[in-house]
């Protein structure tokens, strides 16, 4: 049977026992149907000498011996990671287009007796549904953005946030980069196509007449590309500033970087990327401070020379309504007690409450994304 895809949840809710890719590795590594493991019928040696047979040999010679490959691979994943599965296992399979990759895997394995089940049109036609959501579709929640300088521990707080019930996306965390030159994380960023789908899954599954909560970014992060949906969305959102002091940050970004800071060569390297930004004199300060392992005084210096500034730049040319929220300090208890004021501030007001005491009010339902939430005003809310 083939299942034709219509949404990007589907596949999720008719639960299959196994999603399977039989794609080669360097395919499924650039993406694939999230939660789909890969079971290659031809690896990326095999695929691409199948291919050169196939244009410069004939289209028979190439079949054969794609179909020996297929048949000899099959058979290990068979004894291999398929071999202690029941009879009542209901496989979901796929490959590029649908065709004979999976045609040729799914037959042997209904030959067996299992319930297995072909996408209709393969990735293809995942990445179809992707693109659509992304790039062709605007974005489906009323958006806000919780912003601050760095080092405000932002993404620690929409994860303190989803905890307490508010949805998020979390996007540094779908582009595995903490969004700045000195963000990246240890294993790499996804591709592009990758980050869109794990991006459009959150989507799909959002709520859209709840706010969405979602990190201040630029338009990349990293290497990761924001569609122009989000993007959009993002730039018209009211915002919620975390305004916290310069030591609290500083000692703040000497925890969340540990994995930076731990790795002396790294560090260095990343701060002598700030040449073509400051002064050759500043960079090689900054380097004796790395050396001496000063982070607290590193960390203060580049948020106030080199990011604060930038910052401070970006939003004097906002026109979006900003509530600002103080804090003197961002140990584990204080950003617990301001994910608490910042979860009371995207409340509705309650009857009894003046509208004064809130920074979100109802607003009336209309065809626009942002008329279907609730409207941040310019209030705002600071720590006793």
């Amino acid at each position: 049977m083939a299942l034709a895809l219509t949404s990007l949840t589907q596949i999720a809710a008719l639960g299959f026992d196994d999603i399977i890719d039989v794609r080669a590795p360097a395919e499924f590594t650039e993406d694939h149907i999230p939660g789909a493991i890969n079971l290659p019928v031809l690896d990326d040696v095999q695929r691409a000498e199948v291919g050169t047979t196939y244009k410069q040999v004939n289209p028979f010679t190439a079949r054969k011996m794609g179909a020996a490959l297929v048949a000899l691979n099959s058979a290990r994943h068979l004894q291999g990671p398929l071999a202690d599965k029941p009879g009542g296992w209901r496989p979901l399979v796929y490959c590029w287009r649908g065709g004979q990759r999976s045609g040729s895997f799914a037959s042997i394995l209904s030959q067996i007796g299992w319930r297995v089940e072909l996408v209709q049109g393969g990735y293809k036609s995942w990445r179809t549904l992707v693109v659509q959501a992304l790039y062709e579709q605007p974005f489906p929640a009323p958006v806000v953005v919780l912003d601050g300088n760095t080092g405000s521990a932002k993404t620690e707080l929409l994860t303190l946030l989803a905890a307490r019930g508010v949805q998020v996306i979390d996007l540094e965390g779908l582009a595995r980069h903490r969004g700045s030159l000195f963000g990246a994380m240890p294993g790499g960023q996804p591709s592009q196509k990758a980050f869109e789908s794990a991006l459009a899954m959150q989507i799909a599954h959002l709520d859209p007449l709840r706010l969405v909560v979602v990190e201040a970014e630029s338009s990349k992060v990293g290497e990761c590309r924001l569609p122009p949906g989000l993007w959009k969305a993002m730039r018209a959102a009211p915002r919620l500033v975390i305004a916290a002091t310069a030591a609290a940050r500083a000692s703040y970004l000497t925890r969340a970087y540990s994995d930076l800071t731990d790795d002396k060569v790294r560090l260095s390297e990343v701060i002598a990327k700030m040449v073509p930004l400051q002064s050759h004199n500043t960079v090689a300060r900054w380097q004796k401070m790395a050396g001496m392992g000063d982070y607290a005084t590193l960390a203060r210096e580049l948020m106030e020379q080199h990011y604060d500034p930038r910052y401070d730049r970006h939003r004097a040319r906002m026109d979006q309504p900003m509530t600002e929220f103080t804090t003197a300090s961002l140990e584990e208890a204080d950003l617990a007690a301001l994910a608490d004021r910042l979860v009371a501030a995207l409340q509705p007001p309650s009857a009894s409450a003046a509208a004064s005491d809130h920074i979100v009010s109802p607003t009336s339902t209309s065809n626009t994304t942002q008329a279907r939430g609730r409207a941040i005003t310019g209030a705002s809310s600071r720590a006793p």
